[in-house]
């Protein structure tokens, strides 16, 4: 939900409501899935430039950090 995450230049911690978590971790594992996966639904290179917010689009590096990062949230859950 928007306003369940609080994160400050000031704050050491990031607190992030238990369902946003499950959702957030949902939606970084399958961000993962769809771009490992070949075919029509694979999320497209423009797509992944985007992504990358105009970084060096890295298809593996980026997949491998959403599925380690939705792990480590599923973990914490």
């Amino acid at each position: 939900m928007p306003g369940s995450l609080t994160i400050s230049h000031h704050e050491s911690a990031v607190v992030l409501d238990h369902t946003d978590a499950e959702r957030l971790a949902t939606v970084l594992a399958e961000l993962a899935y769809l771009l490992e996966i070949p075919g029509p639904n694979r999320i497209n290179d423009a797509q992944l430039t985007l992504l990358c917010e105009g970084r060096a689009a890295d298809r593996a590096e980026l997949s491998r950090w959403s599925r380690e990062l939705a792990t480590e949230l599923k973990g914490r859950l």
